[in-house]
Parts: structure tokens; sequence; C-alpha cells
């Protein structure tokens, strides 16, 4: 039999490549299951979460910055401990990237503010002298898309079976429910900014979250994704 292999390559090639990738399904699929599971304490993201990560999606921050840090003692001195497969149990789509232009995300609401984000998002170099980022005015002034964000929890929550409003996870609940969190997850977020436009479009949120005049901007979400990254 291998003799005849030996005299034809295009069989001794499929035969190779058969026993090869029947050894590392072998290896490879029992470990895969449990490393793909969320890691501990991993919890959803919150619909306002989810939105901010919409605007991230939408203005291409991942072209420019990474969210995956190697096992390199360079990369975990610089950006913090390195990633883990079970920590984007909950993400779809991935959000790796393959470049850095900027500094790596993974680990960013561990050592960034709210101030810190709306300073770099409006005026990049004040925060950061050389940087090459263009500002981002409009986040301040577009209303963040919160129905979107409702309706991407409630799919992936009815769909891939993500733990949504399970004991010790993410509470969703009705639209009105989620409004409600979103507001109070958004609370201080607002408070602590400078921009009195975006203070003065949430104002509203606090008396009722499902009025037609309460506005969460696209850079409050943006900024609640971000500090969720850690």
């Amino acid at each position: 039999m291998f003799s005849w292999l030996e005299k034809n390559p295009f069989f001794f090639a499929v035969f190779v490549f058969v026993v090869i990738a029947y050894a590392g399904l072998v290896e490879i699929l029992p470990a895969f299951a449990p490393n793909v599971r969320p890691i501990e304490n991993r919890k959803p993201y919150t619909a306002l979460e989810i939105a901010g990560r919409q605007v991230y999606i939408k203005e291409s921050c991942n072209a420019c910055h990474s969210q995956l840090i190697r096992p390199f003692k360079a990369e975990t001195d610089r950006y913090g401990e390195y990633s883990k497969s079970g920590e984007y149990a909950y993400d779809r789509p991935f959000l790796w990237g393959s470049k850095r232009t900027g500094p790596d995300l993974m680990r960013v609401g561990n050592y960034r503010t709210t101030d810190w984000h709306e300073n770099h998002m409006k005026l990049p170099t004040s925060v950061v002298p050389n940087s090459i980022m263009p500002s981002y005015p409009h986040l301040f002034n577009k209303d963040a898309d919160l129905q979107t964000a409702y309706a991407e929890a409630l799919t992936v929550k009815k769909v891939f079976n993500v733990p949504y409003d399970e004991e010790g996870q993410t509470k969703l609940g009705s639209y009105e429910e989620a409004l409600k969190m979103m507001v109070e997850q958004a609370t201080p977020i607002v408070d602590a900014m400078n921009d009195a436009s975006v203070k003065a479009a949430f104002e509203p949120c606090k008396k009722d979250p499902s009025a037609s005049n309460c506005e969460i901007k696209e850079i409050v979400a943006l900024i609640a994704y971000l500090n969720s990254l850690k």
C-alpha cells in the first residue's frame, strides 16, 4: 500500500492530509470546548455596552486598535494580563484586530477614566500630544441606537443562549426595563463628563427613561463599552 502511495503523489498528499486532520481533531477538540467557555465572573455585555460596541464597530476603531494581548512580556508589561479565549465567549463578532496604529484596548477599562475618554474622543492631542487619531465630535451629537442594541441582546439570548436574566448574570428584561438600566449605567458616566450638551440631553432621562426627549449620546455608550474592557 505504502509503495503504491509513494508512486502516486496526489493520493499520498490526500492520505497525509487525512492523517494529520484526524490527529488534529483527536488532540484539539477535547481541550477546545472547556477553553472557550466564559471565564469565571465573565458576564454578557449590558444593552448600553452593546450600543457602545456598535459605535466602536461603526467607527472602525478595530482597524487601528487590537483587543488581543499576546503572552509576551513586552505586551503584558504594557497592556496587562494576556488574553484568554474564554474572555471572548460573548463577543459577536470578535474584535481582535490585526493592526496597532494605536495601543491595544483589551484592558483599557483598568487604566482610563470617563474624563480621559471624553477628552480623547473630542480632541486626541489634548491627552496624547503626538496622537494621529482623528477627533470624533459627531459622537457628542448623535443619539445611541438603544433599540438596536436591545434587539441584539435579545437575539443572542434566544439564538445563542447567552445567559441574560439568569442568576448572577446581566439583567435584560423587557425593553422598558432595559431602558431604565441603561439610564442607571449612563448616569455616573454623564455626571463625570464636562460636555454641557451631553448633560442637557441626558437630563430628561433621569425623570423618565422612556420620555421622547431622553437622549443618550453615542459618546456615552462608547465610554460605557470601553470602561467594560478589563
